[in-house]
């Protein structure tokens, strides 16, 4: 005959086994569920990828394509990037006073201090015609400077006449 110690420890170890199966099987259908979850996941940030790297592929296309077409003199604001010390820089680099500098961009030496002080900053004409004036030398930039000169020598002067009344006796 059994000792009846050892049948009840056998009892209790069976319905401990039937709880922990019954709490195993949800805890695996719940590990079960997220695998599939986070394997549908990540197949869909592979499309989403894939995807991006075609729309950033067609983009770099389509501006490539829309730069060459483009014509140099662009009145784009955002096409020209502006930084006062890289005026200053360029003006220094040149070897230009502020007024010769404003006479190339079509502006005023003022116009040109206030600029690199970070003051103020250039229209979009004017930035057309620094980023312009980047690429070129100081021969360049003397020649274009000196015919700049020269057609406003051979203009008349904008300012009006003044005339002295004559005395009538």
């Amino acid at each position: 005959m059994p000792n009846i110690a050892s049948v009840l420890k056998d009892e209790i170890a069976r319905l401990a086994r039937k709880e922990l199966r019954a709490e195993t099987v949800n805890l695996q259908k719940a590990a079960s569920t997220a695998r599939s979850e986070i394997a549908s996941l990540k197949r869909r940030v592979a499309e989403l990828e894939k995807a991006l790297k075609a729309v950033q592929k067609s983009s770099t296309k389509a501006a490539a394509k829309a730069a060459a077409a483009a014509p140099e003199s662009e009145t784009d604001d955002s096409a020209h990037r502006f930084r006062a010390s890289g005026l200053a820089n360029n003006r220094a680099r040149l070897g230009l006073s502020a007024a010769d500098f404003g006479l190339l961009v079509g502006t005023t030496g003022q116009s040109i201090y206030a600029w690199e002080l970070g003051r103020s900053k250039p229209r979009a004409k004017n930035l057309v015609a620094i980023a312009a004036l980047r690429g070129l030398g100081k021969r360049e930039v003397a020649a274009k400077l000196a015919a700049l000169k020269e057609a406003a020598a051979e203009t008349p002067a904008d300012k009006p006449v003044r005339r002295r009344r004559q005395a009538t006796d």
